[in-house]
């Protein structure tokens, strides 16, 4: 039985807890900290609570940091460095202040006897990996595993990539940005999920629930529906900032779900809310490059890059119940043979056996 500790910033749309969650269900023992909480309500195993700077100031220096990447259009991912020296002197008094409690839960949670550690997101609790490098010392392996904006935005934190003994990923646009990274599909449980109960809709129902509208697309999926709804009798729903329980219940009675079509910065292809509907069987959309379309194996998703396909495809699915049954029931298979616990850590196994850390 292995021993894998999770450490995540955050528990993202309940990805890192589904890595958890598998490790448990397939006969080893793990436990995951999360160093803040997740606002949607996404379970927690053991969360610090850590505080988050939410002042005006740090949400403004966030977004700057967030349009200078969009600027520079990076074909590699860059290493992360504080941008001045109040950046600096922020991490490192941050460090500082959080130390005492880091180490009483290292304590409490015997968190030394773990053999493997997964960093999530490539981010340590301390922004010198001071924690990573006194693990990687005492002989465990180090795994980081990234998600999204990670990469594509703050980049690689240089102390714990040096000491990596696995580099993993869910996003298939970061394969080309970090040239040492394999692909893993991520962990899901269709079990959470409530029954789907579409059946009695007078309208044909789409869903779009963005995390963020920029990453999304979402002024141009608006745009799109506006046009619908002038020639056809739809009913759309855009969903934010709603409670993980109350948005699945609602999700399971829709007939078509949009996930993403020509945002920015959030990369191609799907994340958590576009495999939610997909395994409810409900025919969702999203854009991904021709590469990735072709790479994706077996590809469950009705791809639009952009509103003029977007428009299209909305128009087939809307006129057509019979090929939006089909669709979902081919979506649901995929994502049991493809996302199922088993599966994927079956495939983790391997990884491990490659990189020598079993």
């Amino acid at each position: 039985m292995l021993k894998i500790l999770h450490m995540a910033p955050q528990n993202y749309a309940g990805v890192p807890y589904s890595f958890y969650d598998m490790h448990k269900s397939c006969g080893d023992y793990s436990r995951i900290i999360t160093y803040h909480k997740n606002p949607l309500d996404f379970p927690e195993d053991i969360c610090l609570n850590l505080p988050l700077p939410n002042f005006q100031l740090a949400k403004l220096w966030r977004k700057k940091k967030l349009e200078n990447r969009e600027e520079q259009k990076v074909k590699e991912v860059p290493l992360f460095k504080p941008k001045n020296n109040l950046e600096n002197i922020y991490f490192k008094i941050n460090d500082f202040l959080k130390k005492k409690k880091i180490d009483e839960i290292i304590e409490k949670y015997n968190l030394n006897d773990f053999d493997i550690i997964h960093y999530d997101a490539g981010l340590d609790l301390f922004r010198d990996a001071s924690l990573a490098k006194k693990w990687k010392r005492q002989g465990k392996k180090i795994v980081c595993c990234y998600y999204g904006s990670d990469l594509r935005i703050r980049g690689l934190i240089k102390e714990l990539d040096e000491i990596s003994d696995l580099n993993i990923t869910s996003e298939y646009d970061h394969l080309e940005l970090k040239k040492d990274l394999y692909y893993l599909f991520y962990p899901y449980n269709p079990s959470e999920l409530p029954k789907r109960n579409s059946d009695e809709n007078e309208e044909v129902k789409i869903i779009h629930s963005p995390t963020n509208r920029k990453y999304k697309g979402t002024g141009l999926i608006l745009s799109v529906i506006e046009k619908i709804k002038k020639e056809k009798k739809i009913k759309f729903l855009l969903m934010e900032n709603v409670k993980r329980n109350e948005l699945l219940q609602i999700k399971s009675a829709c007939d078509i779900s949009i996930d993403q079509v020509g945002g920015t910065m959030g990369g191609t292809g799907y994340g958590k809310a576009g495999l939610e509907t997909l395994a409810m069987g409900i025919p969702t959309i999203t854009n991904m490059s021709d590469k990735y379309k072709a790479w994706l194996p077996e590809n469950p998703f009705v791809v639009a890059n952009n509103g003029e396909e977007l428009y299209r495809k909305l128009n087939e699915l809307i006129e057509d119940k019979n090929h939006r049954q089909e669709i979902g029931v081919r979506g649901q298979a995929w994502v049991n043979k493809y996302h199922g616990y088993e599966e994927v850590n079956r495939k983790l196994k391997e990884l491990y056996r490659l990189k020598n850390i079993i």
